[in-house]
């Protein structure tokens, strides 16, 4: 039976109980809730936003993904509460990469990936990013030197190093990703790596490792003994 949200105990309504006992014993529908503000005649804000996350198996990063038309295909969901879910969502991402970019010094590849996976990690084409570090192995600055399709992407080389000269870098590393989700080099990822590995010996400057990235995990070629 449907029972309006103002009609709950005061402590089980999304507004009152993020209030009295705080953000973290929210669920993830009852946050939502909060955003769209009121459900529709025949369910709650809270109910209609289960119902939403359980269409993405009750995981934000799918919702993240959906469009603001796929959003309003849900019963109750106009284009004001759809643009706020896909804000939230866009906000939390970008939360996400301004916490990895705090990460100072690159002291493994998981912090590689940590700066990179909110970037590139739930793209739907590929793109080729390069980390510049200096002398301590900190990130100086980061670049996207190519976007492509779904299954690969083209890289200059002299473009990497040029930008290595202007930021005085001394080190790099290579990142990209792949859609697929499927963590394996491939013959052309290998090429490309011995290629600006080599170019990078000749001007003394380091290529210390390349990533491959996907939504939920990395390969390092050289964690992996093939870079």
């Amino acid at each position: 039976m449907y029972t309006p949200i103002n009609q709950w105990a005061e402590d089980d309504r999304p507004r009152e109980k993020f209030l009295l006992k705080g953000k973290s014993t929210l669920s993830d529908s009852e946050l939502l809730a909060i955003l769209i503000g009121s459900g529709s005649r025949n369910e709650s804000a809270v109910q209609l936003c289960q119902r939403i996350l359980a269409s993405s198996e009750n995981n934000l990063n799918t919702l993240g993904k959906m469009s603001v038309s796929q959003l309003m295909q849900f019963k109750g969901i106009g284009e004001a509460k759809a643009i706020s879910i896909a804000a939230a969502l866009e906000l939390g991402r970008r939360r996400r990469a301004e916490d990895a970019i705090e990460l100072k010094k690159i002291t493994s590849s998981k912090a590689v990936f940590d700066i990179m996976q909110p970037i590139i990690g739930e793209l739907p084409h590929e793109e080729f990013w390069v980390l510049y570090l200096n002398n301590s192995n900190k990130v100086i600055y980061k670049a996207q030197l190519s976007k492509g399709g779904i299954t690969g992407t083209v890289v200059d080389i002299r473009i990497i190093f040029k930008i290595a000269f202007e930021q005085n870098a001394t080190g790099l590393i290579l990142s990209h990703n792949h859609p697929s989700g499927k963590l394996m080099a491939s013959d052309a990822d290998l090429k490309i790596t011995k290629r600006i590995k080599e170019a990078g010996q000749t001007l003394e400057i380091q290529v210390l490792d390349h990533l491959i990235i996907t939504e939920n995990g990395y390969l390092s070629f050289q964690d992996e003994g093939i870079f």
